[in-house]
């Protein structure tokens, strides 16, 4: 199923304008805001019922996007370039940009590439946006907008409905500085790999 660029333009206005937007990525159906806006980030906790002490990550739609927002180093723009767009969270220092509500307080913030076309048509759109996964916490995550729980369902403003994806586990989030997995996903062996060969 194809998600129309009229669709895909007006799911991008949703976000300037302050709504919440589920998108498909490669794994899990995401819940997308202005991940600049503490406000809006503030919204997608509320909507998702999750704590404020667990950090969301942002999605961009290249890593040369995400170096206006965190600052990468030589490692971590060797790991992005081998890594991304793929089901991988690159945790690395964020700029002032990135409000504090998006980290819980931390200096550093979780980089989403999503290998997904509709997500990167609507990053190329408008970015960074939210990258959490479009569900209750605690709450299965959800691979068909079908599946959406009907009270989250009605905190959100628009649905890009590309249908199923391939599900499976989370991202693989990793600290590439420090050498840690923080949760392992997909592609937690060939990052394990990586880290033992660069970090």
């Amino acid at each position: 199923m194809t998600v129309s660029d009229a669709a895909l333009d007006a799911a991008a206005d949703t976000i300037r304008d302050g709504g919440l937007v589920v998108y498909p990525t490669e794994t899990v159906y995401g819940l997308g805001a202005d991940a600049l806006d503490a406000d809006v980030v503030e919204a997608v906790f509320e909507a998702k019922g999750r704590d404020r002490d667990k950090p969301l990550s942002a999605a961009f739609p290249d890593a040369r996007s995400a170096s206006e927002h965190v600052r990468l180093s030589e490692t971590e723009r060797a790991f992005a370039d081998e890594f991304l767009p793929g089901p991988v969270t690159l945790v690395c220092e964020k700029r002032d940009s990135v409000p504090d509500v998006l980290t819980g307080g931390r200096a550093k913030v979780g980089v989403r590439v999503p290998d997904h076309d509709v997500a990167l048509a609507l990053l190329n759109r408008v970015a960074p946006i939210t990258a959490t996964s479009a569900n209750v916490s605690g709450e299965p995550s959800v691979t068909n907008p079908g599946d959406l729980n009907p009270e989250f369902r009605d905190q959100v403003d628009a649905v890009l409905n590309a249908g199923e994806t391939p599900g499976g586990t989370g991202s693989t989030v990793v600290d590439v500085e420090r050498s840690e997995i923080l949760r392992e996903g997909a592609n937690a062996d060939a990052v394990r790999d990586w880290l033992a060969e660069h970090a």
